[in-house]
């Protein structure tokens, strides 16, 4: 019909019509009291400032801005944010920044005096963060006000003064941030990004000499070992070389370099030994145990990377038994003419499983499991190889049995070879409680 709206344009009209008074009713509301919805916005972050000290550390500033309606609450957090920024080191006999500070008052009327004094910083004050000044050749100081941002809160201290406070750089830079660094090395995280290794190292503990106790691997943190007995800890490194406690010489406590961090060695007279260190570690190490006395436990953690774990498992499981540890030529004082070569020391006693037995050339190699010792004068370890002359030895021995063994240890003049010999007229008598008590007599009555 003529003068008609089209359908759609009196749709439009009247959807219109509603958003007008959708506005003007949040208007009314708004001027009627109606509370404001929540804080105002900040703005972007600005740019970093310089640094505020020309060497060594100082401050860096940013800031941003609050924009909000009057009736809207305040912006929630800072305005303004500092973080650390280190430059190179200040050249020796560099005036620190305080005094500096200190003394543009030189020469300058103070007290509301015409007397003029030489300023030098006071430490003694209650705030750290107060420029803080003793008049030289005088009892008295004054407090000048605030000193300027990135002033150090103390000669040597880490933490600096900003507006006043005294605060301390969080791992990511910022001062005052409170973040941390996690186990794992993560700044702000949780711990999720690696694993805890804690474990206890037990073993019979019978047998003198150095054992294998676990691969710390290349990426360890947060490593602590400790153990309560008269045994020390040692640690090697990948090339074999003994950070502390090696070649049956026992280190004194200290801080010691290794893989890329400081190992803190102590040892209480309880007796107790503790390892620390902070790592993360350069390259694997090995931690071993010097046993002079049964192995009460040693107990150790560590954190390491996920993506370690598995290879770590793998090369823990590839140590096996220790390997045999240089001996020394007597644990007790020798004569001073010692013979150009090493006699045969006396024969041990032992209670020993055959776990294997191998023929090489003209001898007989057997893999034995130490499970008693009744009597012996030199090291030995849980798992040992005995040798038998000929294919056929005499006596022979049959794999999976236990025996009570006598046998000959031989040790090369340049101590290179070191073997324990079963020879024919050697003692191996299958074990039987009988034999254990004419063995336990026998060491009574022969003692070493």
């Amino acid at each position: 019909m003529a003068g008609s709206c089209p359908h759609w344009k009196v749709e439009t009209l009247i959807t219109g019509r509603m958003n007008l008074l959708l506005l003007l009713w949040t208007l009314l509301s708004c001027s009627l009291g109606g509370s404001a919805q929540g804080p105002g916005e900040w703005t972007p972050w600005g740019s970093w400032s310089r640094c505020s000290s020309s060497c060594g550390r100082g401050v860096s500033v940013r800031s941003r801005r609050c924009i909000r309606f009057p009736e809207e609450d305040p912006c929630w957090g800072d305005s303004h944010e500092y973080r650390l920024c280190q430059l190179p080191e200040c050249p020796p006999g560099a005036v620190p920044f305080r005094d500096i500070q200190c003394a543009l008052f030189n020469g300058r009327p103070v007290l509301g005096t015409q007397k003029t004094y030489q300023w030098v910083p006071f430490h003694g004050a209650p705030n750290q963060c107060e420029l803080n000044c003793l008049a030289e050749g005088h009892t008295f100081y004054h407090s000048f006000g605030r000193v300027l941002d990135g002033t150090p809160c103390s000669p040597g201290a880490q933490s600096l003064c900003v507006a006043g406070h005294c605060l301390s750089a969080g791992c990511d830079g910022v001062l005052g941030s409170g973040a941390l660094e996690d186990r794992c090395g993560r700044c702000g995280g949780a711990n999720d990004s690696c694993l805890l290794v804690q474990r206890v190292f037990r073993d019979a503990g019978a047998f003198a000499g150095y054992w294998n106790v676990t691969l710390i691997p290349e990426g360890a943190r947060h490593i602590r070992v400790a153990q309560r007995s008269r045994n020390h800890l040692a640690l090697r490194t990948g090339d074999g070389r003994y950070v502390l406690n090696g070649d049956w010489a026992v280190s004194p406590p200290g801080t010691y370099e290794a893989a890329g961090t400081h190992v803190v060695y102590i040892r209480a007279p309880g007796p107790e030994e503790t390892l620390l260190a902070a790592g993360p570690t350069s390259q694997d190490l090995l931690l071993q145990v010097l046993l002079r006395e049964p192995n009460p436990g040693v107990h150790f953690e560590f954190w390491l990377p996920r993506e370690r774990y598995g290879p770590f498992q793998a090369q823990a499981q590839t140590l096996g038994w220790a390997p045999r540890q240089p001996q020394p030529r007597e644990v007790e004082p020798r004569p001073p003419e010692p013979p150009p070569a090493r006699a045969p020391t006396p024969a041990p006693v032992f209670q020993a499983r055959v776990l294997s037995r191998h023929r090489q050339a003209q001898e007989t190699q057997y893999e034995v499991r130490i499970l008693l010792i009744y009597k012996n004068r030199s090291p030995l370890r849980t798992r040992e190889y005995v040798w038998a002359p000929g294919h056929c030895p005499c006596p022979p021995l049959a794999p999976h049995r236990e025996y009570l063994l006598a046998a000959r240890r031989l040790v090369s003049p340049d101590g290179t070879q070191d073997r324990l010999l079963l020879p024919h007229a050697g003692y191996a008598r299958p074990w039987s409680p009988a034999e254990d008590s004419r063995a336990r007599l026998a060491s009574r009555r022969c003692p070493l």
